[in-house]
């Protein structure tokens, strides 16, 4: 960014931050308003494809710029735009983009790494945002995107698309009524089939089209250690939050939901591995994490293993590295959830669909509805009736900090023989039993656990109502929180202002 450009950005950070909170009715005034929301979208990959075509389905959007570090996704996503990319602008570097007064609101579909601080960013700039999940790469920054939100009172969706379908919230209102009796252990599943991304002798080059120090951001700017830039960051700590924070911010964030529950558990702890093969992943593909809640349990699964050895493998979404043929299901569920209850449960094997059944298993009521995520993110970009939003920041944030606990469990833990391991977690009923299914999924894979064993993650104890953990281990903890940030690309700190 040249200096002029960075000098505006800065400028209109500062006007937002003095004062540019606008009311329901002062946002008349604003132009797009009353006529176009015009939009750009930024991070044309993945889940950037999915804003594209949400926003071109939506009456009185306009989609006016789009941004992306890697010059040949801008030019593949212009040509797939085809006639709707006229007029529309191209950025590298999103802080240009951000100096743009002709923009109201961003939708950021970025790597997890970069999430917060772009957010930021952009409320800072007096745009509406829509982030998608999980909202942050660590907790402490999640929280500094929930007090940026309110302190330039803008309008932040989550993408957690799933909290828009008229069937879950329907489902979850009628479950938190008392109908199946108490929730007795709320479930999340993702056996999604993750194939293994190779394994190199040293660093690989950077695409020319890439500007690697932008891509990199508040992470270390390190040789890149992998064949596939683009998606594979997801299995690489250090950019990612492998598939607890990639698919498991959907689940734990359903799971919460049933629960209830406006805070983070008492507390955590992870059983898990990168098993199956060697690459350069670093994350857990299979891992079982368990949340204490005072209401009920919290379970998540983490399967990226076939049901066999050798299962086809069909293609799949999330530029083709997942795979879901040949995986296994719990109670038909692969990826999704399973709310157990007194009096029956409630199985969730959709983002738009649930079934209820009672203790003999037949069913009680069926919750069908398709969702309107981006939809509700316009109307409220319009109405400024934040209350109205589907995909609340503060949800998405402690449904993102579900995963990040689960990770820094992970993280601190230590390989575990067998025999020890199941000693150690006999006393957890719900946790002993999906080891013991992790176990003969592994076994049936060709694992064996006494030569590559499970990681045994530390039990961590969270300050009740605080972002911060407690006894034993919290001292290893804590700095766990947040990272280092590489400048200029830094988190700040909006915490102590609110």
């Amino acid at each position: 960014m040249n200096s002029l450009n960075r000098r505006t950005f800065l400028k209109t950070s500062a006007l937002v931050s003095a004062g540019a909170a606008f009311s329901a009715r002062s946002w008349g005034a604003v132009a797009g308003a009353n006529g176009d929301i015009r939009v750009a979208v930024v991070g044309l990959n993945g889940r950037g494809k999915s804003h594209l075509n949400s926003l071109s389905k939506i009456s009185g959007v306009r989609l006016v710029a789009i941004c992306d570090v890697d010059t040949a996704v801008i030019e593949k996503t212009k040509a797939n735009l085809g006639a709707a990319a006229k007029g529309v602008k191209t950025f590298v570097d999103l802080r240009e983009l951000l100096a743009s007064p002709d923009i109201d609101a961003v939708t950021i579909a970025t790597p997890n790494h970069l999430h917060s601080l772009q957010a930021i960013w952009a409320l800072q700039a007096g745009k509406d945002v829509y982030v998608e999940k999980p909202v942050s790469h660590n907790i402490w920054e999640g929280r500094q995107l929930v007090s940026a939100a309110t302190k330039y009172n803008r309008v932040v969706q989550c993408g957690t698309q799933i909290r828009s379908g008229a069937g879950l919230q329907e489902a979850v209102a009628w479950v938190r009524a008392g109908n199946l009796g108490k929730i007795t252990a709320s479930r999340g599943f993702c056996y999604k089939r993750r194939d293994t991304i190779g394994k190199t002798s040293g660093p690989q080059p950077v695409p020319s089209t890439v500007n690697y120090d932008l891509w990199c951001g508040p992470s270390p700017k390190t040789d890149l250690l992998r064949k596939r830039l683009h998606y594979d960051w997801h299995w690489v700590h250090v950019t990612g939050n492998g598939d607890v924070g990639n698919q498991g911010i959907h689940q734990m964030d359903v799971a919460r939901w049933f629960l209830g529950e406006s805070g983070l558990p008492r507390q955590t702890l992870s059983v898990g591995g990168r098993l199956g093969y060697v690459d350069d992943g670093n994350t857990p593909n299979t891992q079982v994490v368990i949340h204490d809640y005072p209401s009920a349990p919290m379970i998540f699964e983490v399967r990226g293993l076939p049901a066999k050895p050798g299962a086809a493998a069909a293609g799949g979404e999330d530029d083709g590295n997942s795979r879901r043929s040949g995986m296994d299901n719990y109670r038909g569920v692969g990826v999704g959830n399973v709310v157990d209850c007194e009096g029956g449960s409630v199985v969730v094997p959709s983002y738009t669909a649930a079934t209820a059944y009672d203790k003999a298993g037949k069913v009680v009521k069926e919750f069908k509805g398709s969702d309107r995520h981006m939809q509700n993110f316009i109307d409220v970009v319009r109405s400024r009736k934040t209350a109205d939003l589907y995909g609340k920041i503060e949800e998405g944030h402690l449904s993102s900090a579900l995963c990040h606990l689960g990770n820094i469990s992970h993280v601190l833990g230590k390989a575990a023989a067998p025999e020890a391991l199941r000693e150690k977690i006999n006393g957890n009923k719900l946790l002993a039993e999906a080891h013991g299914r992790m176990s003969e999924h592994l076994a049936i894979n060709g694992v064996d656990l006494a030569k590559t064993p499970l990681t045994l993650g530390v039990p961590l104890t969270i300050v009740p109502g605080k972002e911060k953990f407690t006894g034993e281990f919290s001292r290893e903890a804590n700095p766990l929180l947040t990272r280092q940030y590489r400048a200029p690309f830094v988190v700040p700190d909006l915490t102590k202002a609110t």
